[in-house]
C-alpha cells in the first residue's frame, strides 16, 4: 500500500505530543523511551503500528491509537514521517 504524506496531516496531531520531543520518556504504565519519528523508515513505522494494532507490541496508548487507524492511514502516517528527517547534526567549528 502506498502512503500519501499529505493525507496524513489530519492524523499526525495525535503523534506530535510525544514523538517530536527529543529524549522524551513516558511513564505510563512504565517508563518508555519515546522514539522521534521524523526520518524513520516508512516500512519501520508501518510495521510498528501494525504490531501495536495486532497486540504484538505492548503499550496501551499506542495499541489504542493504532487500533483506530485503517491500513491506509497507517501507510499515510508512515510516509509523512519518513520524509521529515531528523534535524541535521550540529557540526563543531573551530
Amino acid at each position: 500500500m502506498t502512503g500519501n504524506a499529505d493525507a496524513a496531516r489530519a492524523h499526525v496531531s495525535m503523534c506530535t505530543g510525544c514523538h517530536t520531543i527529543p529524549g522524551y520518556q513516558s511513564a505510563f504504565p512504565q517508563v518508555y523511551r519515546v522514539p522521534k519519528l521524523g526520518g524513520q523508515s516508512a516500512k519501520y513505522i508501518e510495521a510498528a503500528l501494525h504490531a501495536y494494532k495486532k497486540g504484538e507490541r505492548n503499550h496501551p496508548t499506542m495499541k489504542a491509537i493504532a487500533a483506530s487507524l485503517t491500513d491506509q492511514q497507517i501507510a499515510d502516517i508512515a510516509a509523512y514521517y519518513a520524509v521529515r528527517g531528523a534535524a541535521p547534526a550540529q557540526v563543531a567549528t573551530k
